[in-house]
């Protein structure tokens, strides 16, 4: 019978998300759900001297805003627990001591300033040190020492690490589910270190104990774990356990596409790079797509393009229509490069399709906060704005002018449509509108388009001072739903004091 699929997104909590790892979550999570499995969240904080508050309540919130929530993880118990590293301290020790009782890893007792000197011989000789087969005898550990002088070492307390014993002469075949087959000669591998006598282990330790402890069937992760890739395959074979299957994700790459994308191109481009606002405990601040406006079903379905493709031209995918077309298959080898312009895109598209109701609540909070207070139809205004936005705050941009009557006239469009005898038009214009039946903008459009008309002259002459006095400027939707939504008493006077301003 086939395992149940379990797969595990484990960040550090050493500051913001970026949306390198939001990614490495989604594909995860999209695996999961693809093959009806479970989505694990562990926390790897073995390494308190970078542990920054806040920071797991910052990635749990991106997961959660983002609607890729996980099935297990802390607060949320799955029989596999506890899920942060710092509360499995007491796991690890036993499977270290396993390994050097085995002689598949061995004590070191090398001082930091010897490591150094080694490293200074070798630099001198234009070489590059590695802690491996080739000087491991030469140098102090439990390989090089006799078992007396080892035991005396660590009975008096002498700090030491526990390396794993690298084979020698061996050609190591891994496999990764996105990249395929890898050879690598165990010979060029160094004897890593697995655990210290802090009674920390370091991640690569921690990392295969935990993911076999908690029954881990496949490792999604970034690309840059690949190198730790060879020592984790050893590791599981060297305790006899089947090992999960490895996929690297690639990076995404700056819009340049030259190297990692990082919080200062997002801050040279005017982007985020985080899925949330990050207020740092030192006082600093990132900027968030939450925080910018952005729907998190649009930056989800950009983060799904970043690497990977259907084999369509569709590329709007809803939750479950990505869970249905994620394949590792089709994920891509070469780094993705982030484009600021396609998640705008994306932002766009997921915008026209928000009911305009839900989009009037927010815009009414916008203009509350701009101290307005309105009558006017907001969902109807939204609706004829809408088309033209990306974000929320541009409906302030297109249809400020329903809540602020202009104050002055475009001055290029004011040349082009205030003429000499724009006044007299304007003030026909006013007297139609005055003595309408009904002040609809069916009516309007009738009554007025019927005048000019009759006096054989072109729109132009008429509508663009029409809706200059209306708007200001030469934007907007039609511009008798304009007049409509204003009103009889705001239109005429806005057409007024055009009249006035002209003569």
């Amino acid at each position: 019978m086939a395992k149940k699929v379990r797969v595990r997104f484990a960040p550090s909590p050493t500051g913001p998300l970026h949306i390198g790892g939001v990614r490495t979550a989604l594909f995860n999570y999209l695996f999961a759900k693809k093959h009806d499995g479970v989505f694990v969240l562990r926390v790897e904080d073995t390494d308190q001297t970078r542990y920054v508050e806040g920071a797991e309540d910052y990635i749990k919130e991106s997961l959660e805003w983002l609607n890729i929530p996980y099935d297990e993880g802390p607060g949320k118990e799955g029989g596999f627990g506890p899920y942060r590293q710092s509360e499995r301290k007491h796991l690890y020790k036993q499977y270290a001591d396993r390994l050097i009782a085995e002689g598949k890893a061995y004590y070191a007792f090398d001082t930091p300033e010897e490591l150094a000197a080694q490293r200074s011989q070798y630099e001198a000789e234009k070489k590059t040190f590695i802690y491996n087969w080739h000087n491991r005898l030469k140098l102090t550990n439990s390989l090089s020492l006799s078992e007396a002088e080892t035991r005396e070492r660590l009975d008096r307390g002498d700090h030491y690490t526990i390396r794993f014993k690298s084979p020698e002469n061996e050609m190591l075949h891994l496999k990764d589910l996105i990249r395929g087959d890898i050879q690598i000669d165990t010979n060029t591998l160094d004897d890593k270190v697995l655990f210290k006598s802090d009674g920390m282990p370091t991640y690569h330790l921690a990392n295969i104990v935990d993911d076999h402890l908690m029954e881990i069937t496949h490792v999604i992760r970034g690309e840059e774990w690949l190198p730790s890739l060879a020592l984790h395959q050893q590791l599981y074979d060297a305790f006899g356990w089947e090992a999960p299957q490895f996929a690297h994700l690639s990076l995404i790459l700056k819009p340049n596409g030259k190297g990692k994308l990082s919080k200062r191109d997002g801050e040279a481009g005017g982007f985020p790079v985080f899925p949330l606002e990050w207020n740092a405990p030192d006082g600093g601040t990132a900027s968030g797509y939450r925080e910018d406006g952005y729907l998190s079903e649009a930056v989800l379905n950009m983060l799904a393009f970043l690497g990977w493709n259907p084999g369509t031209e569709q590329e709007l995918f809803d939750l479950e229509g990505l869970i249905q077309s994620f394949s590792l298959e089709k994920v891509n080898k070469a780094g993705a490069k982030f484009d600021p312009e396609k998640a705008k895109w994306f932002q766009q598209q997921y915008f026209q399709q928000q009911e305009n109701a839900s989009l009037a609540t927010q815009f009414e909070s916008l203009l509350k906060s701009k101290g307005i207070e309105t009558s006017l139809p907001v969902s109807e205004i939204v609706s004829l704005v809408k088309e033209r936005a990306t974000f929320v705050s541009d409906l302030w941009d297109q249809a400020s002018f329903f809540f602020e009557a202009p104050t002055a006239f475009d001055e290029k469009a004011s040349k082009k449509a205030f003429k000499e005898d724009t006044p007299a038009i304007l003030t026909n214009v006013l007297g139609i509108m005055e003595n309408v039946a009904e002040f609809n903008a069916a009516t309007l459009s009738t009554e007025v388009k019927g005048w000019i008309t009759s006096q054989e002259m072109g729109f132009g002459k008429v509508m663009m001072p029409l809706r200059l006095s209306l708007v200001g400027e030469m934007k907007g939707p039609d511009v008798f739903d304009i007049a409509a939504i204003l009103g009889k008493d705001e239109t005429l006077s806005r057409i007024q004091k055009a009249i006035e301003t002209i003569s």
